[in-house]
């Protein structure tokens, strides 16, 4: 399924609740099926609308659909024909995207603080060297971007 943009959508310069910083990110981000399609980007390599579908949480085509549109819109990721199948799409992070890396590891090193998680070898690999564990997390997402172009 391809992903095509509605006139609707945000582009350009985009009418905001208010000049709130933090109102802006809700804004762009504040639903939890985004934040999981990026998570799902940067954590585990989702390139695909297919990997998407299969994401543990079960979000529903229209959902993701919607929120891939919006996230291509607001610039946080790009979508590129696949070279093996120009009727499909490939996702990758933009440099805004991958930028959102130290802001979803302290979202789980918060959760992790105060709930009971999983995933604790991830939570253990942020707590070791969160430096390190960012800097990986850019480093592949440069290298699939450049392999893929």
């Amino acid at each position: 399924m391809q992903v095509i943009l509605k006139k609707n959508m945000p582009k350009g310069k985009i009418k905001r609740r208010s000049g709130c910083p933090l109102n802006a990110s809700v804004e762009m981000l504040g639903d939890r099926w985004s934040l999981l399609i990026i998570r799902d980007m940067m954590l585990r390599g989702f390139r695909t609308y297919k990997e998407f579908m299969e994401c543990y949480e079960g979000i529903a085509t229209n959902i993701l659909a919607d929120r891939l549109r919006k996230l291509i819109a607001y610039g946080i990721i790009q979508a590129d024909p696949d070279p093996a199948d120009g009727r499909k799409l490939i996702y990758s992070l933009t440099a805004k995207g991958i930028d959102l890396a130290p802001v979803l590891t302290e979202m789980v090193l918060w959760a992790a603080a105060h709930e009971e998680t999983g995933n604790q070898a991830l939570v253990n690999l942020m707590r070791t060297d969160k430096a390190k564990f960012l800097e990986g997390v850019r480093r592949r997402w440069a290298e699939k971007n450049t392999g893929s172009k």
